[in-house]
């Protein structure tokens, strides 16, 4: 099978990407200094139940947080032939109108499921789903998961046909829903949206005494508001509690395999599902792979340097177009120019039109980190950038606004970033040394400048729900052929770790492609988009260790 090349549709990708980096600003998504090699936890055991991750001099193993109980990683067997949730298996999805989506042929319903997966008796869940039906002959269904934790797939349909191939979405009727904690799935409430503002606003200050007092004061009031206001859902959000969800979705749309696309975080959903049901993996395609051995602490450092290296060639790009940046000299120097620049504006906030909310430097960290996810948006980030360092920040302001879902009306259009901190605290143990922590936050604010402050942040510190899984290898032992694709230059998910997770899985089949920016299928010009749909449509498995 072969496919032309596809144009870019720059306005759509702009929506798309600036959504997207919700998944960072919002909430702590982290790796160390072993992500160069695939990261991954050493064999220790703390004494409270946690494992350890490796200390950087390799004297001695850091102690975990000590764990909590998954209520879906281990159950007695296997929930789709058990009576007791037979009343989930069974379901038969209504299709109806979207309330709040606007997309071509879009239907939505609602999916019940148990709260806590280890009590089919109790409390229930509904998860709102969505499909765009099959253009053409179809011949099952494709879910997919935008990424996150914390982004609505119902939402993010709006975007998925300038992400999918038209072939594909010819023979598939393309799928996604909100998983449990996000959106219109008790989506996680914590502050209001004026808080949430404030909070933007001096959320990537750089690292200092009073910012990190400032700081902890800010976890400790989310902290309190999430469990206030979402305290029965919290202890149940983690990723392997979503895929039993993801097989309940599956068993309601009559398929007796799962296909599935899972981008960024959507790829650790999906690892996790292949590790819990081997033998229901269809086709599978995971880009902007999660290496699932990370601890928390090791995400932060290993996307640290990502967004950082993924600095460096934005601002050579806008270097190389001399009248077209505001920043002057080789990389360094400009990098000099551009902090210095984020400083001044957290000193003095830049006028952004509206005098309630100045552009303060944190709010210009996010909006530039945000050029970080695809280079399509680097001309219309140089222009922004321009007009900021002349003393208009209201274009700055604008692209941040939209990378948080905060609409014209000053609302939020979801808590995804409340909703991201739930699930990564339950995912993904800290290290339980809070003297090495305090130490290692301060190293990325400063080995890494540009974005470290921003990354490096805990929001787990002060969570009121300890973390349930261990970080640990996949392998899916039995599963048809997973695809894993990596970007070289890729700032959220690191290359490195799309290496390990291919390695892991018994039948995974690496891809890479050599691009810039966050994921790759839909982005890479064709190359990616051919070996993977050929995969979806035609079930030809494309060769281990193809690059472009």
């Amino acid at each position: 099978m072969t496919l032309a090349a596809r144009p870019r549709r720059s306005l759509s990708r702009l929506t798309a990407a600036l959504a997207a980096t919700v998944l960072l600003l919002s909430g702590c998504t982290q790796l160390g200094e072993g992500a160069e090699d695939g990261g991954g936890a050493g064999d220790g055991t703390s004494d409270g139940g946690g494992s350890a991750q490796q200390a950087p001099d390799g004297e001695q193993d850091l102690p975990l947080d000590e764990l909590g109980t998954s209520a879906a990683q281990d159950l007695p067997g296997d929930p789709s032939t058990d009576p007791e949730y037979a009343q989930y298996y069974e379901q038969d999805i209504e299709w109806g109108d979207c309330e709040g989506v606007v997309a071509e042929g879009l239907e939505c319903g609602i999916l019940t499921v148990p709260l806590a997966w280890d009590d089919p008796g109790g409390t229930d869940i509904d998860l709102a789903v969505a499909r765009i039906p099959g253009s053409g002959q179809v011949t099952g269904s494709l879910v997919f998961n935008p990424g996150g934790p914390g982004v609505s797939g119902v939402n993010y349909m709006e975007s998925a046909p300038y992400m999918i191939s038209p072939e594909v979405l010819g023979t598939y009727d393309l799928v996604s829903f909100d998983p449990r904690g996000v959106g219109r799935s008790e989506g996680v409430q914590c502050l209001t949206d004026e808080e949430t503002d404030e909070y933007r606003a001096v959320k990537g200050q750089p690292v200092s005494a009073e910012s990190s007092r400032l700081y902890e004061e800010w976890g400790a009031r989310i902290a309190a508001s999430c469990e206030e206001n979402s305290g029965e859902v919290l202890p149940y959000l983690d990723t392997y509690s979503s895929a039993r969800d993801m097989d309940v979705l599956r068993s309601s749309l009559g398929s007796e395999q799962l296909d599935y696309l899972g981008y960024s975080y959507g790829s650790y959903l999906g690892s996790s599902y292949a590790d819990l049901y081997p033998d229901r993996v269809g086709h599978f395609v995971l880009d902007g792979a999660i290496d699932p051995t990370l601890t928390m602490d090791e995400f932060v450092a290993g996307q640290s340097e990502g967004f950082e290296k993924a600095a460096d060639v934005f601002l050579q790009d806008c270097l190389d177009t001399a009248q077209q940046c505001p920043l002057k000299g080789d990389v360094a120097e400009a990098k000099k120019q551009l902090n210095a620049f984020f400083a001044a504006a957290d000193e003095s906030p830049v006028d952004s039109g509206d005098p309630e909310r100045p552009l303060t430097g944190s709010l210009a960290r996010s909006a530039v980190l945000a050029l970080m996810y695809s280079d399509e948006l680097w001309p219309t980030g140089r222009e922004a950038l321009t007009a900021a360092m002349n003393g208009d920040g209201s274009q700055l302001l604008e692209m941040d606004d939209r990378s948080a879902e905060r609409q014209l009306d000053g609302s939020y259009r979801t808590s995804s970033a409340f909703s991201m901190t739930a699930v990564n605290c339950l995912d993904h143990p800290r290290v339980a040394d809070e003297e090495w922590a305090a130490q290692e936050t301060a190293r990325i604010a400063e080995e890494f400048p540009t974005f470290g402050s921003n990354i490096a942040k805990d929001d787990c510190a002060q969570w009121p729900q300890a973390p349930v899984r261990e970080p640990a290898p996949i392998s899916a032992e039995g599963a048809a052929p997973i695809v894993v694709i990596g970007t070289t230059g890729d700032p959220a998910t690191p290359y490195a770790w799309s290496t390990a997770l291919a390695e892991q899985l018994d039948s995974g089949v690496h891809l890479t492609w050599e691009g810039n920016g966050h994921t790759a299928y839909g982005r890479s010009g064709g190359c990616i988009e051919e070996q993977v749909d050929a995969y979806l449509l035609a079930d030809t498995v494309p060769e281990d260790g193809f690059s472009c």
